[in-house]
């Protein structure tokens, strides 16, 4: 039984039942748990995916067909019944999925969670992830027909919801102990400032400030320069730009807050990436465009993704949606095809605030400006509320003072975040949906704000594309790499780069546009362009493998999503073999040297040599780093590319030189002795684990969303790649998300995702999807071109007017 682990493992856990009703801690009300009638035994069932169901604000009858996978395929005879019923379905699937997030995007985990989640509620308070999510909606409200998709969504999910009885509940909802809410439009503009905090939320001005500090500014630069000796940009390097007539801002006469910070909020996931290319029809072996995408997100259940064809008389989309929006997000419609990676920029600043004797008023341009105050009012299951006073100032909120990982009463850092400024991304993807060319694609995306995206491009009528796309600060060169002095408005940003001169390519003469993370132009771009550690490795694979031969097709595409050639080991391992002193090797070492030794430097599951590599390099990593190993000061030390790069040509530099020991160590001492430090983590780990596999000792899963619940989550899948590679899978993240799209007429299409659509570990298709993803294989994603079921075709549900 599906269940039966996870309740064997509660009521070891528990022990004795002297109070069933009560939860203590994170352990559920066992007696409502295990109820017959109400309990998780109620969840032990799959999904209803026939007969008709009645929602009582749809205007026409929308015919709901399943196929083999659970794909839902949508026709409504209008829009809005159409995202009533993508409200409706995703919720029927994927509710406390979508739920859930929401509550950790607004801070309001304490309500479900207890005490335990009141620093992280705090926090998102702090970073405005509430305020973020009002602007958003304040932009969306601007335009009638999204705030009516909308709220056609939010009438679909209720409808649902409404529907539920207790028993019902999804099960984490019986294991929480708390009952679904209604949804609201804000939900659905939380769920994208969840995303945009998970791709656009990261930053290193404090630590780059210490270093800075520490350092001085000539080893800052050489650690982490603008741009690295090898540029391979996402648009190409031939480009053209002198058409830009608006100038770059000019710097002031200013210099950064040297201040010295020992904490800085959570920081989301830096190896959250992706890949996507297009070829040109030129370029192609059947000479129709091909397009594809595979975002490198955390792997999760439910999945962050959920397959839908979504159809009206108007306009026919395929693809993965995202669980409380709208629309298809990745995917594809009778005559375009498109796909997203995220496009690392810095759009997050920090700025230091002075506050007057009271804390109300804050100096800037040499007068004194009033704060504004958000209260946060946090409910805590069990306990009394807690109450937040935020201040704003015009730069955003300030989040470091007194109150708040600070105990400076007179300062603070504000910060200034492109998700605070608002904006409709939710109409770039309605729009896309219903795209018929390029000129479609371009104005559809010229909406979107933030995270910022390279959106690639193909369609049928044999146009390939790639923009760079969202609202991007014109900064002053080197502006925002520090903290800034807040009370001079020289240091605000003082205009955003116009849409049209966001860097992008259409119809390459090079047959192809692509991109994996890497920086999105040369030096030639005439703006700053500058973020935390662009990637360097997957970007020159793809690229080498698009200019490896004249003509692709779909079985190509489905080679390089699942490439697991490991370049930037290449560049390292062999010249660490050559160079260190391998005279007294252990028996032990000299094994371990000979199967690094003759590794070809591809992460397949049965290799050793990946795991040689691994443990190596982590070790050798962090000897190199030990000047950025500190406690009470925020740093974060210098990306894995300037890394490789000072080990092979500054082998001789300070930074080598260990500081805790009397010698004076190079990289050659350092390749010798992490090696030997491997040798012996990798021997450990083998007599506890068995064998040095890569598939085991990478050790892949997808977890639950609540990371306490291991009888939800899949553990040990059998995969390759890694960090820095195509198939980028490591050990809790990867290609969240596999598509191939050709453009036939109409498209043919596959797709993949490491998980299954329903959202219930109770259900066959909770994550029935997972051993064809990792074995790299693809389900046909079936286009329905009408309403007509076909042999695809196992189920079908109607869904009507209450009337």
């Amino acid at each position: 039984m599906k269940y039966f682990k996870l309740i064997l493992s509660l009521v070891l856990t528990i022990g004795i039942f002297f109070a069933l009703n009560t939860k203590f801690g994170s352990i559920p009300p066992i007696g409502k748990f295990l109820n017959p009638y109400t309990g998780v035994w109620q969840n032990e069932t799959d999904e209803s995916i026939s007969g008709e169901v009645s929602i009582p604000e749809l205007t026409d009858k929308v015919t709901v067909h399943y196929d083999a996978q659970l794909i839902p395929h949508v026709f409504a005879q209008n829009e809005l019944d159409l995202y009533r019923a993508q409200g409706y379905l995703t919720a029927k699937h994927r509710l406390w999925q979508m739920e859930f997030q929401t509550y950790a995007a607004a801070g309001r985990l304490s309500e479900i969670i207890g005490e335990g989640a009141l620093n992280y509620d705090r926090q998102e308070r702090r970073r405005g992830m509430n305020y973020g999510a009002e602007q958003a909606l304040l932009k969306m409200k601007e335009d009638k027909q999204t705030t009516a998709f909308v709220e056609a969504y939010a009438q679909g999910v209720n409808s649902y919801i409404n529907q539920l009885d207790p028993q019902d509940y999804p099960v984490e909802y019986k294991l929480l102990d708390y009952k679904p809410e209604a949804w609201t439009p804000k939900k659905t503009a939380l769920l994208l400032m969840y995303m945009t905090k998970m791709l656009a939320g990261g930053d290193e001005d404090m630590e780059n400030t210490n270093a800075l500090r520490l350092f001085g500014k000539e080893r800052f630069d050489l650690l982490f320069p603008d741009f690295f000796d090898i540029t391979e940009p996402i648009i190409p390097k031939e480009t053209d730009w002198s058409y830009i007539d608006v100038p770059q801002t000019p710097a002031p006469n200013s210099q950064p807050v040297l201040d010295s910070i020992a904490e800085t909020i959570d920081k989301p996931d830096p190896n959250y990436g992706s890949n996507n290319w297009a070829v040109s029809p030129q370029k192609s072996s059947t000479g129709n465009a091909i397009l594809a995408n595979d975002p490198h997100l955390g792997l999760n259940l439910p999945s962050i993704w959920f397959v839908m064809q979504l159809s009206t008389p108007i306009h026919n989309a395929f693809g993965a949606t995202l669980p409380g929006a709208l629309g298809v997000i990745s995917g594809f419609n009778q005559h375009i095809a498109w796909g997203e990676t995220n496009a690392t920029r810095d759009v997050i600043d920090w700025y230091k605030i002075e506050f007057n004797d009271n804390g109300t008023k804050y100096k800037y341009d040499g007068s004194w400006q009033d704060v504004t105050y958000r209260v946060e009012t946090i409910e805590i299951k069990g306990k009394e509320a807690y109450t937040d006073s935020i201040r704003f100032t015009h730069h955003g909120p300030v989040v470091f003072d007194k109150n708040f990982k600070s105990d400076n009463q007179k300062t603070g850092y504000a910060m200034k975040w492109i998700g605070h400024i608002g904006g409709n991304n939710q109409k770039t993807f309605l729009d896309l949906n219903k795209g018929e060319n390029y000129v479609d694609y371009v104005k559809a995306i010229s909406n979107y704000t933030a995270p910022a995206q390279n959106f690639v491009f193909a369609s049928t009528d044999g146009d390939i594309a790639l923009w760079v796309q969202g609202k991007l600060p014109n900064k002053w060169e080197g502006q925002g790499k520090f903290i800034m002095d807040g009370s001079k408005s020289e240091n605000d940003w003082q205009s955003f780069i116009p849409q049209k001169f966001n860097a992008h390519t259409k119809n390459p003469e090079r047959g192809f546009v692509s991109s994996a993370n890497q920086h999105p132009v040369d030096e030639a771009y005439p703006y700053f362009v500058f973020n935390d550690g662009y990637e360097t490795y997957r970007n020159r694979v793809i690229n080498k493998f698009f200019n490896s031969k004249d003509k692709f097709g779909v079985k190509d595409f489905k080679d390089l999503h699942n490439n697991t050639h490991n370049l930037k080991a290449s560049e390292l391992m062999p010249y660490m073999l050559e160079t260190m002193d391998v005279s007294n090797l252990s028996t032990e070492e000299k094994e371990i040297y000979d199967i690094a030794k003759a590794w070809q430097y591809n992460n397949d599951m049965d290799e050793i040599g990946p795991s040689i590599w691994s443990a190596w390099y982590g070790i050798l990593y962090d000897m190199v780093w030990d000047e950025f190993d500190t406690k009470d000061t925020a740093l974060d030390a210098p990306y894995t590319y300037q890394t490789i790069h000072l080990l092979k040509t500054k082998g001789d530099d300070a930074f080598m030189d260990i500081l805790d020991t009397p010698e004076k160590e190079t990289a050659k001492d350092l390749f010798k002795l992490s090696f030997s430090k491997a040798v012996l983590k990798l021997s450990d780990w083998r007599t506890k684990n068995g064998d040095l596999k890569w598939v085991n000792y990478k050790g892949t899963f997808a977890g639950h969303l609540l990371q306490a619940l291991p009888a939800f989550s899949r553990f040990d899948i059998p995969i390759g790649g890694g960090k820095n590679i195509v198939n980028a899978t490591s050990k809790n993240w990867g290609p969240s998300w596999r598509m191939i799209v050709e453009m036939t007429s109409p498209p043919t299409a596959l797709g993949i995702y490491p998980g299954g659509q329903s959202g219930n570990p109770g259900s066959k298709y909770y994550d029935n999807f997972i051993d064809d993803w990792a074995a790299g294989k693809y389900h046909d994603l079936n286009f329905l071109q009408n309403d007509t079921a076909t042999d695809v075709i196992i189920s079908t549900q109607t869904l009507t007017p209450k009337n």
